[in-house]
């Protein structure tokens, strides 16, 4: 099968090796010249036979302008698929605009990191049946071989809103590994943190890839000294919140790891200055001072 690929980043470009590997042909785009099979959006719809299929992997905030500009050189029966980590209430509106012209529009979360290429991406797309049946020789190349790695979640923005629940749980996990190993450094009993971690990999109920994850990067370095504890957050664990807000649905472990993160970006915490300076007064307690 034929596919264009806007965006060849870490994600994008390892996604096009990937299918090449699997025998399609793609067709790629990208702002950086040396990644690129071709020059411009336009060309790259003249590499293409009708009806064309073109994935976006870009970051969101040039998601909309990328996809008009695609638009512009494409057609009826065309398809456009959106597998960066879009907000999934911008995918009705792309769609609707999308739909005015005769192009389909599917949105895809993608899980796999750097690692997709070579053990396969997580699938989660939101669209119309018809359009997914179309894509299914990409999907079936992209995801894990075997049984599971894809799913159909859904209409339009279903794909979007199923990734943002699983950034939001990958966040939850993400920090209970961390409180457990700050737990461990601090014992005066556990002498190989970096031994238990590695033990739990096989046979526990907490074995999973993020662990063997933070086991590798023990391996590379044992006491985490070459890291800062400044986190950053890409926009998902925020919106996972929000929805959790909106539908009345307590959330309390993926919303403290998301707050934890904002924490680790304060040089020091006006709030617990605050704590600081009420035991104080209330009960006379030493505080420190600079």
């Amino acid at each position: 099968m034929q596919l264009g690929l806007v965006g060849l980043g870490r994600m994008g470009g390892n996604m096009r090796e990937r299918l090449r590997a699997a025998g399609h042909e793609v067709v790629g785009l990208d702002h950086n010249a040396a990644l690129s099979d071709v020059a411009s959006a336009a060309e790259l719809a003249e590499k293409l036979d009708a009806p064309r299929a073109v994935w976006v992997m870009v970051p969101a905030a040039v998601t909309d302008a990328t996809i008009d500009e695609l638009a512009e050189v494409l057609g009826e029966g065309d398809i456009i698929i959106d597998g960066g980590n879009s907000r999934f209430s911008d995918d009705a509106p792309r769609a609707e605009r999308l739909n005015d012209r005769g192009i389909g529009y599917l949105d895809v979360g993608v899980s796999g990191g750097v690692w997709g290429r070579q053990n396969g991406y997580g699938l989660m797309v939101g669209g119309a049946q018809e359009h997914v049946e179309r894509l299914m020789p990409i999907f079936d190349a992209l995801k894990p071989e075997g049984e599971f790695g894809f799913v159909h979640a859904g209409p339009v923005g279903a794909g979007h809103y199923a990734k943002m629940v699983h950034n939001g749980i990958e966040y939850g996990l993400m920090h209970a590994y961390a409180e457990g190993y700050e737990l461990m450094t601090a014992s005066e009993l556990v002498t190989n943190v970096p031994g238990v971690i590695k033990s739990w990999r096989e046979g526990t109920v907490v074995r999973s890839w993020l662990l063997d994850l933070l086991d590798r990067a023990l391996d590379e370095d044992p006491e985490l000294a070459q890291l800062t504890d400044y986190t950053e957050d890409t926009g998902e664990g925020r919106w996972t919140v929000d929805e959790a807000v909106r539908l009345a649905v307590p959330l309390n472990v993926i919303t403290a790891s998301l707050f934890a993160r904002f924490a680790s970006r304060q040089d020091e915490s006006p709030a617990l200055k605050a704590v600081s300076a009420l035991r104080q007064q209330f009960g006379g307690h030493a505080v420190r001072k600079r």
